[in-house]
């Protein structure tokens, strides 16, 4: 890889994020081993725990002190020290609510990103012991051991009848929201399946890898999108905003602008096709009302 002569060598900011993202992914699997105490951090219901400040901590810790002058945006801490031109984003611990009720399924996201869209990002999966990785333009990657990794290209998957999608959306998503309940109604009554994982990280991984036909995204958050993007864009994947427009991969766009249609290029015009159906539905959407959690005494 050629270093950006603008900014940080991307090779070293490469090796330095994947270095990064495993030592907070080691702290992650010695901590689960113990009592893991999760608390509600605001209204939405999402989760906190000690482990998500510790290797946030560890990860803007050495960012901070290996480039003082970027900004970082942390999925806990806020903003340390913003920089308009180069800014990491980084995501301790995504699947935070699977730790929480004891599934082993999260990981560590880390991106940069330059003027608000991605160059770099990392993503760490502790229980497998891989990390996946991209740098825009030169491509994915997979790692194991070796710090270096080998090239991720996703294996060709037949056009499928019913097609394996995910589905991810922010924590302000209401539960009444019209929008998304009859994207949900659309996807449910077309795929084969349709997974909701609590780790959007790990949709993109699976994306990228091919092992899933899309993900479709509503109003997702912004701190772990980028990476995960990124991540599914080099290894060929295509991504769209919900209308098939060109999608807007600045992490600082507002979150209704934020969600998207992502999948191979030889089926994304049809998942766009699927995700716009729900325009004709949601009037009718709208005119359901959600039962109440109170009304059946949750």
């Amino acid at each position: 890889m050629e270093p950006n002569r603008d900014g940080p060598d991307l090779r070293d900011a490469h090796r330095f994020a994947v270095q990064a993202a495993r030592a907070a992914g080691r702290l992650l699997r010695h901590g689960i081993r113990g009592d893991v105490h999760a608390r509600a951090k605001n209204d939405s219901g999402d989760l906190v725990t000690d482990l998500d400040l510790a290797a946030e901590r560890l990860i803007v810790g050495r960012i901070r002190a290996r480039w003082p002058e970027h900004g970082v945006i942390a999925e806990e801490g806020g903003e340390y020290a913003p920089d308009t031109t180069w800014a990491w984003l980084v995501d301790p611990l995504d699947g935070t609510n699977n730790v929480a009720i004891g599934l082993p399924a999260y990981v560590v996201g880390i991106a940069l990103c330059e003027r608000g869209s991605p160059v770099l990002g990392v993503v760490h999966d502790p229980v497998a012991g891989r990390t996946w990785s991209a740098v825009r333009g030169q491509g994915a990657f997979v790692h194991g051991s070796d710090p270096v990794g080998r090239r991720l290209r996703a294996a060709h998957r037949p056009v499928p009848a019913a097609p394996v999608l995910a589905w991810t959306q922010g924590h302000g998503v209401r539960r009444d929201d019209s929008t998304a309940r009859a994207l949900k109604v659309v996807l449910d009554s077309t795929a084969r399946r349709v997974l909701q994982l609590w780790a959007p990280l790990l949709a993109w991984v699976m994306l990228a890898r091919g092992d899933i036909d899309g993900i479709v995204g509503y109003h997702p958050e912004a701190v772990d999108l980028p990476a995960g993007m990124l991540l599914a864009a080099e290894a060929g994947m295509a991504v769209r905003a919900l209308d098939g427009g060109t999608f807007d991969d600045r992490y600082g766009v507002p979150a209704d602008r934020r969600s998207f249609v992502a999948g191979p290029p030889e089926t994304i015009d049809r998942l766009v096709k699927l995700v716009t159906a729900a325009q004709w539905i949601e009037p009718q959407v709208r005119r359901l009302t959600p039962v109440s959690l109170g009304s059946v005494g949750w």
